[in-house]
């Protein structure tokens, strides 16, 4: 039984990490710090604080399908990744927003084939992957006639290159950027061989993520690379 298995987890958590951590939990009991933020999809299969080895409170994250990122869009209506980037910014101060994808995402299989889900009654999941519209569209227009296979992986890529724009359409992410305090990347990992490949503007591609491209990559107005 599922429940009973991660019962079962929560018990060898608190036997085995929480009890022999206390002071490190007690610290986090008090306040937050995470330096990163990170929009990673909803996916059972894909975890960025196991990939990545993080500590608790290492990393504010937002899950959602695709992990997209909405235009910035003030009115009354319910926005939760836009609420997430809100708190993250301007209360956390966070330094660095990471847009984390991965390959074989249902989402964006679904965005590209536009294959309707069935559901009982409206449903959210088409308008919300409308967001990616236009990636969907630069890469019909780049690998129409390419096997189905090699269009999902870019656009994959595309999806995540329209969130990091989105992200700069939120006044102040667009002036965190600019003024060297605040750097968005675009992540994306595949399951297959356990890699992660990081956006670089310089060159419009993705590339394998190393030490040293993360350094290239990250570094803030007045610290050393």
């Amino acid at each position: 039984m599922p429940l009973r298995r991660l019962t079962q987890g929560l018990r060898e958590f608190q036997q085995q990490t929480f009890a022999q951590r206390r002071e490190f939990f007690a610290r986090l009991e008090i306040e937050q710090r995470p330096k990163v933020m990170m929009i990673a999809c909803s996916d059972s299969r894909i975890d960025p604080g196991i990939v990545l080895k993080a500590e608790p409170g290492e990393l504010f994250m937002v899950r959602n399908v695709a992990n997209l990122v909405p235009l910035h869009r003030p009115d009354q209506q319910h926005h939760g990744t836009s609420a997430a980037l809100d708190f993250g910014v301007n209360a956390l101060r966070v330094q660095h927003i990471i847009v984390f994808g991965h390959a074989g995402c249902g989402g964006i299989r679904a965005l590209l084939t536009r294959q309707q889900i069935e559901v009982e009654g409206p449903s959210f999941i088409q308008p919300w992957l409308n967001i990616a519209d236009e990636a969907r569209r630069r890469t019909l227009l780049i690998a129409r006639d390419r096997p189905l296979e090699e269009q999902l992986r870019l656009l994959e890529e595309e999806a995540i290159k329209t969130s990091l724009a989105n992200l700069l359409s939120f006044p102040w992410i667009e002036a965190g950027v600019a003024e060297g305090r605040l750097r968005v990347h675009g992540w994306l990992f595949d399951l297959h061989d356990g890699e992660v490949r990081a956006y670089v503007p310089a060159t419009n591609s993705f590339q394998q993520l190393t030490p040293e491209l993360a350094a290239e990559l990250s570094t803030l107005a007045g610290e050393p690379a």
